[in-house]
């Protein structure tokens, strides 16, 4: 066995959270969103350059739907949301919504707010849904990219969830990354990571 690790898939309502956790699951997509009425506990066993790893993926918003995550009396108790004892982040939004970025940039900060002093940081993968309707994005990739990667110091990655595009990759991408902060001093993981880029895999 290799482990447990917690992920938190977080972002603005209507965003794609769920779908993009269906098909990571379940290979499915709903074509009708449906409101996620209160967070959802998921629980894979994730096969990762040949450890096993159980994970508990938590899905929900961190603010009540149609609400905005700018005000501190709009938030939740973080000890509520697990944004404490969370091992990796998963912050999507929809490319073509500049509100819901913004969303993704207030939770991002809220999360370095209420990490307890002295606890290892929490690895920030954020993720551009709806990669399918990239005609009606509002802004390049690029310069979201570099804005994210270097101002943020998180990751970026784009996806579509109706296609199942690059969903594997971005839990893979997460999952190392989380690895390798919890074990520093084994850098073959890095390695491991570059020879294997395509092995993971759900039990």
């Amino acid at each position: 066995m290799g482990g447990s690790l917690r992920v938190a898939v977080l972002g603005a309502p209507g965003v794609g959270k769920t779908a993009i956790i269906r098909q990571f699951l379940f290979g499915d997509y709903p074509e009708r969103h449906r409101p996620t009425n209160g967070p959802r506990l998921y629980r894979p066993a994730v096969l990762l350059d040949g450890a096993v790893y159980d994970l508990s993926i938590r899905d929900g918003d961190v603010a009540g739907p149609g609400s905005s995550p700018g005000g501190p009396e709009e938030w939740p108790d973080a000890k509520d949301w697990s944004l404490q004892d969370t091992d990796a982040f998963v912050l999507v939004y929809d490319i073509c919504s500049p509100d819901s970025f913004d969303y993704v940039k207030a939770l991002r900060q809220r999360i370095a707010e209420t990490r307890p002093a002295g606890a290892p940081e929490a690895p920030i993968l954020v993720v551009g849904n709806k990669r399918d309707r990239q005609r009606l994005r509002f802004g390049p990739r690029r310069a979201l990219a570099a804005l994210v990667r270097r101002g943020w110091r998180c990751g970026y990655l784009e996806c579509s969830a109706k296609y199942n595009w690059h969903v594997l990759r971005l839990f893979r991408e997460l999952l190392r990354c989380a690895l390798v902060r919890a074990r520093p001093a084994h850098p073959a993981l890095r390695l491991q990571g570059a020879l294997h880029p395509a092995r993971c895999s759900l039990m």
